[in-house]
């Protein structure tokens, strides 16, 4: 706690939160934010929109410190995590506990605010963020785990705007859960050489040099489930076009992992959160000018 105090208590605690990365934020915002306005059909109800986005910000942060947490003696072997607050030794696990615990409560207290279904959905979804981080060293698939985790926004979103989960909603979790699995991949290829000598395990590694075309495959099959949502919800043609720009950028992604560069795969991984904008624009803009 000293060295916390010393070096700026709430900025380190807000470097463990990930507030000043926040790509994390919006990769899980914009997936929730098509499922409420789908769910809404356009017309999400305030505060509703207001619960999520609260909720996404904490349950974000709450996910990157019980991450660090569970990472603490991985991260100090990965250049790129050897200087995080818990594993440098600037917040102890004990603080990173308690920080979490406060994070999931104020979650929790939004959640209460909302109906009984969403709130036994966000238990759910609170086991999944929390356990996240334990599958890097049981399965070669973390990637698809953490696409659950933040997937599970999407009934949730249901669930609160309109008091069921549309049976139809399992089709956004799913391009959900296949969009994390592209940019997490993505993600892991920066560190793939590091997680290889200290045993951590990831799609990345998983697909090895096939690692670009498993990666083009499941963006493709991104798009055909997001075609079927659009055919589902009866969207039209400025979802279409936002679809057909998030394949344009899907392309520029291929480009850019190409040789497999460190920073070109990091860069790709963070022009992601475009993909969400656009789908969510082309969402907007069908309800708004009907």
């Amino acid at each position: 706690m000293e060295n916390a105090l010393r070096e700026g208590r709430w900025l380190l605690y807000a470097r463990l939160m990930r507030l000043d990365k926040p790509i994390g934020i919006m990769l899980l915002l914009w997936p929730t934010l098509w499922a409420l306005w789908i769910a809404g059909e356009g017309h999400p109800r305030p505060w509703v929109v207001g619960v999520f986005v609260a909720g996404v910000v904490l349950m974000r942060s709450a996910g990157c410190v019980i991450n660090d947490f569970a990472d603490r003696d991985f991260d100090r072997h990965v250049k790129r995590t050897a200087e995080r607050p818990i594993t440098s030794g600037r917040v102890s696990p004990k603080e990173a506990l308690v920080l979490f615990a406060l994070l999931a409560g104020l979650a929790l207290l939004l959640v209460l605010t909302l109906n009984t279904l969403t709130l036994l959905l966000s238990l759910v979804g609170a086991f999944l963020a929390a356990s996240y981080p334990f599958t890097k060293r049981l399965t070669h698939l973390p990637q698809a785990y953490l696409g659950a985790a933040f997937g599970w926004a999407v009934p949730m979103a249901f669930a609160a705007q309109t008091g069921s989960v549309d049976p139809r909603s399992w089709w956004i979790f799913l391009a959900v859960v296949l969009w994390a699995v592209v940019y997490d991949t993505m993600y892991a290829m920066v560190d793939r050489d590091d997680d290889l000598k200290i045993g951590i395990k990831s799609t990345a590694i998983l697909f090895g040099r096939h690692d670009r075309l498993v990666i083009g495959l499941l963006q493709l099959a991104m798009l055909l489930v997001l075609a079927k949502v659009g055919l589902a919800f009866g969207l039209g043609g400025f979802y279409y076009l936002g679809l057909g720009v998030a394949a344009l950028l899907m392309g520029y992604h291929q480009w850019l992992i190409r040789h497999r560069d460190r920073a070109r795969c990091f860069r790709a991984f963070l022009h992601n959160q475009w993909v969400g904008t656009v789908i969510f624009a082309g969402i907007f803009l069908d309800y708004l000018l009907r």
